[in-house]
C-alpha cells in the first residue's frame, strides 16, 4: 500500500466531522493518496482522527499520509508523513518511520527543490502553481517552476494549488502526472461525483500528453 506508483490523484483535507464518509466518497471517486493536514488538534485527538482517515484507507488499499507529524503517523498506522520545509528533517522522519515508509516534502522554490535532491523523500510536492487559501500568504509559483521541478526531481512529483477539472491540463502540460486536490473536493456538495469529474478530466489530459509525445519524441 506503500507504493506510489500508478497512483495519480492525492488529496489532501482538514478534519472534519464526516471525515470517513468523505474519505470513502473521493476514494470511490478516484482519489488514490489521502493525506489529513489539521493544525488545529491537539495530539490525542489529532492521533485519533488520523485512526479514523487511516481506516478507511487501510480497507481501500490506498496510501493513508499525515502532515507533518511522523510520531504521530507511526501511532496511526500511517503509511507517510508529509513534511513543509521547516518541519522536522527528512532524515529524522525517515529513522522514525523505516526505510519502507512514504515521505514526502514540500517545495516552492528551486532552492527548495535542489535541497530536496540529498532528502530521504519518496516525493515532492511543488506549488502552490497559483495563490489559494489553504497557503495564506504562499504567493503562486507558475508552471515554469512545476515543469523545472519535473524535469530535476529525480523522484514523482505532486502538484498542488487550485488543482480542479480546469487547470489539470495546463499541469499535465507542463509535464506533471500527479496532483494534489483540496478545495475541488472539500467544498463539494457531492465529493465523490467532483472526484470522478477530476479523474476523468486528469486522465484525459495525460492520455492526451501521452499521444502527443508519442507522436513527437524529443531528439535524442
Amino acid at each position: 500500500m506503500a507504493d506510489l506508483a500508478g497512483r495519480h490523484l492525492y488529496l489532501c483535507v482538514p478534519d472534519r466531522p464526516d471525515l470517513d464518509r468523505f474519505v470513502a466518497a473521493c476514494i470511490e471517486g478516484g482519489v488514490d493518496v489521502v493525506q489529513l493536514r489539521e493544525k488545529h488538534l491537539d495530539d490525542r485527538a489529532l492521533l485519533a482522527r488520523a485512526a479514523v482517515a487511516a481506516a478507511v484507507c487501510r480497507d481501500s488499499g490506498v496510501p493513508f499520509i499525515l502532515n507533518d507529524r511522523p510520531d504521530l503517523a507511526l501511532a496511526a498506522g500511517a503509511d507517510g508523513v508529509h513534511l513543509g520545509q521547516d518541519d522536522v528533517p527528512a532524515a529524522v522522519a525517515r529513522r522514525v518511520l523505516g526505510d519502507d515508509a512514504i515521505i514526502g516534502l514540500s517545495t516552492h522554490s528551486t532552492g527548495d527543490l535542489v535541497g530536496s535532491l540529498v532528502e530521504p523523500v519518496t516525493y515532492v510536492s511543488a506549488g502552490p502553481v497559483e495563490p489559494t487559501p489553504t497557503k495564506p500568504g504562499r504567493s503562486g509559483v507558475g508552471l515554469g517552476y512545476i515543469r523545472y521541478a519535473v524535469e530535476h526531481a529525480g523522484r514523482q512529483v505532486w502538484v498542488t494549488g487550485g488543482v480542479s477539472p480546469a487547470t489539470v491540463a495546463s499541469v499535465v502540460g507542463a509535464g506533471a502526472r500527479h496532483v494534489v486536490v483540496v478545495r475541488w473536493l472539500t467544498e463539494a456538495a457531492d465529493p465523490g461525483s467532483a472526484a470522478r469529474q477530476l479523474r476523468q478530466a486528469l486522465g484525459t489530459a495525460i492520455e492526451e500528453a501521452e499521444a502527443g509525445e508519442a507522436a513527437n519524441p524529443s531528439p535524442g
